[in-house]
């Protein structure tokens, strides 16, 4: 008998264990990123409808007083939102590797729409600001659609340099020039707001990727010196942030907006005033619906209500997180870990604004606020990551079934 045909039971049973433990941890692998699906999902769809109560409510007085109908923001939002949910689910079929391969294009057409709209015959000016496109009854915002294109480009060019990543001057050539120019075009909106969610996505994005953190200490610096220059540059930027410092010093002049967003969020509580109840939004708490919609929020539903919607967020931001650590690839968790950095950015920045922890930027709330172009990209932003979920889970049963087949 050949010694092929003799095989110890303690030798078949250890050989048996080792083709059982990958084929566990690949069932595991499968189970937990279902789980951050169902956690990502859950938690955006109540954001969403949280979105919609408020924007109901939170608008009702300006929209009837500007238009004389009370549902008009509400029905719109409510139109955003199912486009989103289709744009969340279109985009949770597509396979995020064809990301990959329109970044170039994606990037160049934002940057067209970001040129277009500041020229009169294209764009809208609103509030001071050229940020939007009229499209019959629609208006779309470029700059939103520049937070998932910048996500999308450096997360392709980092991959592309992987190999690389402790070259600097690799890295930066075409990342930085790119991002610059996307960057100074929003700013010519003018937008600082959303150029600081586009630089700080952009930059934890390398931080992810692994660059030395010397080079990356010293782009913060230059970018902290050249956003206090931009902050100082502007007269209305200037005033903003010292009234952050001392909002009520003057209340009823530069300090209003955060003044009375700290008396709406004040006058709510525990368990606020009611839905639907709200003094604040009678015309004293400015860009209600848009910007300072928590602000409302925290009035009509107290301190409660306030921290659910926070523990919702950081749900989301969770699941992100475990989606982008469960991955296939390095493109995978790039892209999946430069769109949570964005929409945790944004989240922190509104709601630091709205608290009086951050100077006043008019950055929205995302799935909350309202404005269409916000929310769509968002929810499809929201699709990219379950798709990068699926991939994983697919991955996770071909192992297994690899190792059962062994």
């Amino acid at each position: 008998m050949s010694s092929r045909q003799i095989a110890h039971p303690a030798d078949r049973s250890r050989g048996r264990l080792r083709l059982v433990e990958p084929a566990r941890e690949a069932v595991a692998s499968s189970v937990a990123s279902r789980r951050d699906a169902a956690l990502l999902l859950g938690s955006a769809a109540f954001l969403v409808a949280t979105g919609l109560i408020m924007v109901l409510s939170a608008s009702s007085v300006s929209a009837f007083a500007e238009y004389g109908d009370s549902f008009r923001y509400f029905q719109r939002q409510a139109a955003y939102a199912v486009v989103g949910v289709a744009a969340l689910v279109l985009a949770s079929r597509i396979r995020y590797h064809a990301w990959r391969r329109l970044a170039v294009p994606m990037f160049v057409v934002t940057l067209v729409g970001l040129a277009f709209v500041l020229h009169p015959a294209f764009g809208v000016e609103a509030y001071g600001s050229s940020r939007w496109f009229l499209i019959g009854p629609v208006t779309a915002q470029p700059s939103e659609f520049a937070k998932l294109a910048v996500v999308v480009f450096t997360a392709a060019v980092l991959t592309w340099k992987w190999d690389r990543l402790d070259d600097p001057g690799h890295v930066a050539i075409p990342l930085l020039p790119a991002c610059l120019a996307c960057f100074t075009l929003v700013m010519l909106q003018p937008d600082l707001g959303t150029t600081v969610i586009l630089a700080g996505a952009a930059f934890l994005l390398v931080f992810v990727a692994g660059v030395r953190l010397r080079y990356l200490a010293f782009a913060a610096l230059i970018g902290v010196a050249v956003g206090m220059g931009l902050i100082m540059s502007a007269d209305y930027r200037r005033i903003r942030f010292l009234a952050f410092l001392d909002p009520w010093k003057d209340a009823g002049n530069t300090g209003y907006q955060l003044a009375q967003s700290l008396i709406a969020l004040g006058s709510g509580g525990l368990t606020g005033v009611g839905l639907g109840a709200s003094r604040q939004k009678w015309q004293y708490v400015p860009n209600a619906h848009t910007d300072f919609i928590f602000s409302i929020l925290g009035e009509e539903v107290g301190l409660v209500g306030e921290l659910v919607v926070v523990v919702a967020f950081g749900a989301l931001l969770f699941a992100g997180i475990r989606i982008a650590t469960r991955a296939p690839d390095a493109f995978g968790r790039l892209l999946a870990a430069g769109i949570v950095s964005w929409l945790g950015l944004q989240a922190l920045i509104n709601l630091g604004a709205v608290t009086g922890l951050l100077p006043i930027t008019g950055v929205p709330l995302p799935f909350v606020s309202y404005g269409g172009s916000s929310l769509v990209v968002s929810l499809a932003a929201v699709g990219i990551l379950i798709n990068v979920s699926k991939t994983s889970r697919r991955h996770a049963v071909g192992r297994t079934t690899t190792a059962r087949r062994t």
